[in-house]
């Protein structure tokens, strides 16, 4: 029995947080004097990380943009993104990653599931990464990667995403340090309300950012001997 009403109250309480983070929502949208430029919606100076949210026109979900420092060189940084297997270890909310295709050591194709809001099924995604690598005359390597949701049959039990769309962006700074800057828009598709995707949009980044932070440093990548699986500079 009073197992029972533990679930129960776990329920209640995550019903209760749902409606109102959706109220807190609806009232920052009447607060946004500029709703479709970039509005600050964290500030961590100390870890140097900052992300954003925006409205844009046409659509009912926020993109997001986020801006950090890395203590951790390129190569290191390239490792972590490159390493798919293991993005469950500190992507936001994924529980299965795996690489689907190898194109060329610049084109490639991966698989991901991450796990929903209370409530809402699981999600899955299929996504295309098209790799710029670093020059010196850019001076940065980025990352293209577009949803691709016919790619393969969707799967039992899981709702496909339909857009995962971004940019990601890294930057030497020198002294062992990179700039890593992403900037994107997703549709989970299916039944989502407005409020649990945009709950998403503005936490994710920024959780994304700490899996990083806390991985980069990790010897696997931060002193790999290894050859890179794909292209990183040229």
């Amino acid at each position: 029995m009073l197992k029972k009403w533990g679930i129960i109250s776990v329920m209640l309480l995550s019903s209760l947080s749902a409606g109102t983070y959706a109220a807190n929502d609806d009232l920052s949208e009447l607060r946004d004097t500029n709703p479709d430029e970039w509005q600050l919606v964290k500030n961590d100076a100390r870890r140097d990380i900052k992300t954003y949210s925006k409205r844009e026109d046409g659509k009912r979900i926020r993109s997001f943009k986020v801006d950090m420092i890395v203590d951790a060189p390129l190569e290191a940084v390239a490792r972590l993104h490159f390493d798919y297997e293991n993005y469950p270890r500190w992507y936001f909310k994924a529980r299965q990653s795996r690489l689907l295709k190898k194109v060329s050591p610049t084109e490639l194709y991966y698989y991901q599931v991450f796990s929903a809001p209370y409530g809402l099924p699981d999600r899955d995604v299929i996504l295309h990464n098209v790799i710029e690598p670093y020059t010196p005359q850019k001076g940065f390597l980025r990352f293209n990667i577009t949803a691709v949701p016919n790619f393969m049959p969707e799967q039992p039990t899981l709702v496909r995403i339909l857009a995962m769309n971004m940019t990601v962006t890294f930057t030497p700074l020198g002294g062992g340090k990179t700039r890593l800057e992403s900037e994107g828009y997703l549709d989970p598709g299916g039944l989502a309300p407005a409020w649990a995707t945009n709950y998403v949009q503005r936490n994710a980044p920024y959780a994304v950012m700490l899996g990083v932070q806390r991985m980069v440093q990790s010897d696997d990548y931060l002193n790999s001997k290894l050859p890179m699986p794909f292209k990183y500079k040229e």
